[in-house]
């Protein structure tokens, strides 16, 4: 289900995400009519969202890569039965920078 999160709730509702976002993994791909379809980072180790009302600024911590979305318009989130599933941000420059969330595929153990 895709729910539009109002500015006023932003900063809390990341804060409180963020808590359950370890160990996931993001992907974040940015679209606009001016660069097309990008991915930014693929599958990458997720640290954390965070809104920074004084900046006005949406972070996302990922392993090497700190990815900041200046001046956000309108934030979705998309939630299932399993949880987050991805995040949707569209900034003043009507640029839609989408992070798309999975949990680490576990790996079968080693075979000698």
């Amino acid at each position: 289900m895709i729910t539009k999160l109002e500015k006023e709730v932003w900063h809390p509702y990341f804060d409180a995400m963020s808590k359950t976002l370890a160990g996931k993994r993001a992907e974040i791909a940015v679209e606009s009519l001016q660069l097309g379809s990008q991915i930014e980072a693929e599958w990458v180790p997720l640290y954390g969202i965070t809104y920074d009302p004084k900046n006005d600024l949406v972070e996302v911590v990922m392993e090497g890569l700190d990815h900041m979305i200046r001046h956000p318009r309108e934030v979705y989130v998309d939630i299932e039965a399993g949880g987050l599933n991805s995040v949707e941000v569209i900034d003043d420059d009507d640029v839609k920078q989408i992070i798309n969330l999975r949990d680490p595929v576990a790996l079968p153990p080693p075979t000698h």
